[in-house]
């Protein structure tokens, strides 16, 4: 190929300014067509400029940068996703599904308020996923999903084929490095047109936009990610993991001026009268947009409240989504059949005649447990009524009686196990029966993925096939039996060479480094999820010593309660798990806290202290960053609220404390230096 002559005539631009032109003409035509809907040039004018851009980057790669238009698409498929902890988690919102659940989201705002005027925003709901998006300099350089809210996947090449996702924010006056928040979406157009493709080719349909766009997102090749054109929606910005404006109405105008795609259908409402009537409008036309939309989010405006206002474990206090009612339709019992859970919990399933609700085509739903079935009074056979309650999880609603002809038959809850032949149990006062066989293979397959899952202990390559050959093969009787697994025995099973059992290998050992509260977690102990797994481990610092915890101690534990308490004691009260504690430690694992885990750690006196206080931050700390100050107060129930309020409890104030401090003094709010934060926390002051 001939180069393009390095000579430029006088009065002609040179090749940098040339490359520099297009790109930004193509930036032009791109923000006109994928952000606001109304492109200048047609698809053939704007594919002959990024032609002629590619070319000159080509021959002149000296001139290539991240953010060229050209960037978008790149070669090569990837391996897989890295994992991301977010610095400031994303949490999800608590859900309402009518207008009673609005007004009492409105009182307590007004209450939290106390006197104060208060504004809502009114969103529309995309039926997407969750993405954060970080520039660096204007420059995006990170994309990835909300995963559980505290660890997302680095998708950044598959970000950046989504072309309403600018690679460069327009020039921001004071704003560089800031992360910023949206929903990934496919238009309905772009869904059906996949869906054709699909089909045309044999492969199954998608069963709905948020599921095409949610595998989309996850494909390790970005040029298909790019031919399936994935749209894009910002709603919330953080800058240094703070709002960096007083009111969410300023964010949503500076992100459109930033050149990212906002949703047009909000408003700013001034009483909860308003956001219900936006709420109803919206609904009227939600069949109207080009895209699906699941209900309306309702956000405080006014930051400052926000933050003051704050968050319980699972949701913030100042947002509600108001979820539009469920889509319900009729359809017909094949058979019920019962599942056997980790937990040996013995649910029935009422598999259905296949019909399409709310976007996604349901052929199972659950009926919970006998009480439910006999409330019902449903048969195999029955025309039932079923709806996705919240749009996600099929339920049977009602039994259509009039439908009857006379063979359908009743059903009933098995007394023996249907997996193993075990006894099953019904406790007095509980709703679930269950499995009580200790070698039941239902249980163990599931107990085996649990442990193995990347929450717990993270053995990547222990999925549902190996764990059936395992059990099968009778080489696992529990999760201890994983350390005692051989490369020959595991090279033996079906699709294994030598090198993936090496691996697996591999994986289990790593796994034995994992930390306290995965271990925990892993157990499977019932009602213990993530979250107080961490807290007991902290509490404890080891396994032995949670072992040894009465329901007394367990109890007066902050946050745990009496239910977990009682259910943690049963579960190290059976002389089984306590044998597979004791196998466990002599194969390796690690059942003390590490340091890093422990820096969360806190007495039960400290925790006292801390829960339920409000902290601000100010000044510069010697020992700790701002936001490793942060995590150890919030470790301990505290949380960290931007401005000084009457509700403050504490101030830390470390050097150059600023007017935070002026107005703490003022309103007599409890100032603490850094060594008397320090001794709080119940550390060595490092100063």
């Amino acid at each position: 190929m001939q180069k393009v002559s390095e000579k430029v005539s006088v009065g002609q631009p040179s090749i940098e300014q040339e490359i520099k032109r297009l790109r930004d003409e193509v930036r032009h035509h791109e923000e006109l067509y994928y952000v606001y809907d109304n492109p200048e040039i047609s698809d053939a004018e704007y594919d002959a400029l990024i032609t002629r851009l590619q070319k000159l980057e080509d021959e002149h790669i000296e001139f290539r940068t991240l953010d060229s238009p050209t960037q978008r698409v790149g070669g090569r498929p990837a391996t897989g996703f890295p994992e991301y902890l977010h610095r400031r988690p994303m949490i999800s919102l608590d859900n309402s599904y009518n207008i009673d659940d609005l007004r009492a989201f409105d009182e307590r705002c007004r209450k939290l308020a106390d006197g104060r005027s208060l504004e809502y925003v009114a969103e529309l709901k995309i039926d997407g996923l969750s993405l954060s998006l970080h520039y660096e300099n204007n420059l995006l350089v990170r994309g990835v999903t909300r995963g559980d809210g505290v660890r997302g996947e680095d998708v950044s090449p598959n970000v950046r084929t989504i072309r309403s996702i600018p690679l460069r924010l327009k020039n921001q006056s004071k704003l560089s490095d800031v992360e910023v928040r949206g929903e990934a979406y496919l238009s309905r157009r772009e869904f059906e047109r996949i869906n054709q493709e699909r089909e045309e080719q044999g492969a199954p349909r998608f069963a709905n936009p948020r599921n095409a766009a949610a595998g989309t997102l996850r494909q390790l090749d970005p040029r298909i990610v790019a031919a399936r054109k994935l749209d894009f929606f910002a709603y919330d910005l953080l800058a240094e993991w703070r709002k960096p404006f007083a009111t969410h109405e300023e964010t949503l105008r500076w992100l459109a001026e930033a050149g990212l795609r906002v949703n047009e259908h909000h408003a700013v409402c001034s009483s909860i009268d308003e956001v219900i009537a936006f709420c109803n409008r919206m609904e009227q036309t939600r069949d109207e947009l080009g895209y699906e939309i699941d209900g309306v989010v309702v956000k405080v405006n006014s930051t400052a409240l926000q933050e003051e206002f704050g968050s319980t474990a699972k949701a913030p206090r100042w947002a509600i989504a108001y979820k539009y009612p469920a889509r319900q339709v009729t359809t017909q019992v094949e058979s019920i059949v019962v599942q056997v859970g980790r937990t040996g919990a013995l649910t029935p399933v009422a598999n259905l005649t296949p019909v399409q609700v709310a976007g996604t085509i349901v052929a199972r739903a659950t009926l919970h447990n006998a009480d439910e079935i006999k409330r019902l009074g449903v048969r195999v056979g029955d025309w039932v009524l079923i709806e996705k309650s919240g749009e996600i999880i099929p339920k049977v609603i009602k039994v259509i009686e009039s439908k009857r002809t006379g063979a359908e038959k009743p059903f009933r809850m098995p007394k023996r196990c249907p997996v193993c032949n075990g006894l099953v149990s019904r406790p007095e006062g509980e709703a679930v029966a269950r499995c009580v066989a200790a070698d039941c293979p239902a249980q163990l397959k599931a107990r085996l993925l649990h442990y193995a899952s990347r929450r717990a202990m993270r053995i990547e390559g222990l999925g549902e096939a190996l764990a059936e050959q395992l059990i099968e093969r009778k080489l696992v009787h529990d999760v201890g039996d994983l350390y005692k697994l051989g490369l020959e025995e595991i090279a033996n099973l079906e699709r294994r060479a030598e090198k993936s059992a090496a691996n697996l290998l591999g994986q289990i050992e790593a796994s034995k480094e994992r930390d306290l509260p995965h271990l925990i977690f892993g157990l499977g102990l019932r009602h213990v999820g993530e979250r107080t797994a961490g807290i007991l481990a902290r509490h404890f610092r080891s396994l032995e010593r949670l072992a040894g915890a009465s329901v007394e101690e367990l109890d007066a534990i902050h946050e745990i309660g009496l239910t977990v308490a009682e259910s943690v004691h049963d579960w190290f009260a059976d002389e089984g798990n306590r044998a597979l504690c004791d196998r466990l430690r002599a194969a390796g694992v690690r059942i003390e806290l590490t340091q890093e885990g422990a820096s969360g750690a806190n007495s039960s006196e400290n925790d006292e202290r801390f829960a339920g206080k409000q902290f601000v931050l100010t000044g510069k700390l010697a020992s700790l960053t701002r936001d490793e100050a942060r995590g150890l107060i919030e470790a301990r129930g505290g949380r960290v609220a931007s401005s000084v309020s009457k509700k403050t409890d504490y101030i830390v104030a470390g050097e150059d404390a600023g007017s935070k401090l002026d107005r703490a003094t003022e309103l007599g709010v409890e100032v603490l230096d850094e060594a008397a934060f320090q001794n709080m926390l119940g550390q060595t002051a490092m100063i």
